[in-house]
């Protein structure tokens, strides 16, 4: 197995044995690399050596919050020019980032097509979306269901027959639009119960009423419930990120996902209110937060998790250190983060205390 990143300074660690995904053993790891069972490297021409390419990069959103599928053009390119000299074929390709309906056949496939490959005969080219929960330990990528969704029925059935080599169970869909819209559909389910119980968190705490024990009195119902906690707002690569791919693609439709819309303006909006109760408790005391030193508990963005990416503890700590707060941090899993131009480190409780 090949890994392809244009990061040299990640292959070399990768290739040394060092892994910087959380839930991967590193004794696991690096027996992997000792057998030679895998190796990163940077050189575009170990793609030729590869059967099977699967694109798994990110696809962030640009400052106006629309799509950026730079990354996913710039694999697809990489992989067209493989394939143009590549003398191993057919290659089956599957793109795991999440993105949009038809993004599969409206951007990747163009630029596969374009070096004068076919589909089906050439190449085979399908979706099928990562589904990793990190800090998970029930939940991994063998025993997690795999969905695959084809370009082609045939192009569906050969990426299905890939996977079922390594995970436990594999559905396949009718389609590659199908699969990127169930994909859509997991994340925008689970950011808008969040952004329903931020919302009632609110108005709990508006109306004095303790909304953990509304919750937790609401979850003994044991049908037609799932139980979502507040928080001070969206973190990670996906739920912040995904449900806009969806309304974005939706306006080409002429349909306001106002859903997600509203979810999303009640999630974003949760690092201000977190930072009101802060306030809040310093004024108790007679104090004020300006010049106050604020303990921040956690700096990934959930629990059991080394990921920092786009955690609302990062809003949360600049609105306090503009109000005057001195900030200390500790977070059991991130040995140290940059913020703010500057390193911080997770300081122990003992010396805090």
């Amino acid at each position: 197995m090949i890994g392809f990143d244009r990061d040299q300074n990640r292959c070399e660690s990768l290739n040394l044995g060092a892994t910087f995904i959380g839930g991967i053993p590193q004794e696991d790891f690096r027996t992997i690399i000792d057998d030679g069972r895998f190796r990163a490297t940077k050189d575009s021409d170990a793609l030729d050596e590869c059967d099977v390419v699967t694109i798994c990069v990110s696809t962030p959103l640009t400052p106006s919050r629309d799509p950026d599928l730079s990354f996913v053009r710039a694999a697809s390119h990489s992989v067209a020019a493989d394939l143009e000299f590549s003398s191993r074929f057919p290659k089956l390709v599957t793109l795991e980032s999440t993105s949009y309906p038809g993004t599969t056949e409206e951007v990747v496939m163009p630029i596969l097509t374009a070096t004068d490959r076919v589909l089906d005969e050439d190449f085979f080219l399908a979706f099928s979306p990562e589904r990793i929960d990190p800090g998970n330990s029930k939940w991994n990528i063998g025993n997690i269901p795999k969905l695959v969704g084809g370009v082609t029925a045939l192009s569906g059935e050969l990426a299905a027959l890939f996977y079922r080599q390594f995970i436990c169970e594999v559905m396949e869909l009718s389609s590659s639009r199908a699969a990127e819209m169930a994909k859509l559909l997991e994340n925008i389910f689970r950011a808008v119960n969040i952004a329903l119980v931020n919302e009632l968190w609110m108005l709990c705490d508006r109306m004095g009423i303790d909304v953990w024990e509304v919750i937790t009195a609401a979850a003994t119902k044991p049908f037609g419930y799932m139980t979502f906690w507040p928080g001070p707002g969206l973190g990670g690569h996906c739920i912040p990120v995904d449900p806009f791919y969806l309304s974005w693609k939706a306006r080409e439709f002429g349909f306001p996902t106002e859903f997600i819309e509203l979810a999303g303006k009640v999630n974003i909006n949760m690092p201000y209110f977190v930072e009101s109760k802060v306030i809040e408790a310093p004024n108790m005391e007679g104090k004020c937060l300006k010049g106050s030193q604020v303990l921040v508990l956690g700096v990934a963005y959930k629990t059991d998790s080394d990921d920092t990416r786009g955690s609302p503890a990062y809003r949360i700590m600049s609105l306090l250190r503009a109000d005057g707060a001195s900030l200390v941090c500790h977070d059991p899993y991130v040995e140290s983060f940059e913020f703010d131009g500057e390193e911080l480190r997770s300081e122990p409780l003992t010396q805090i205390y």
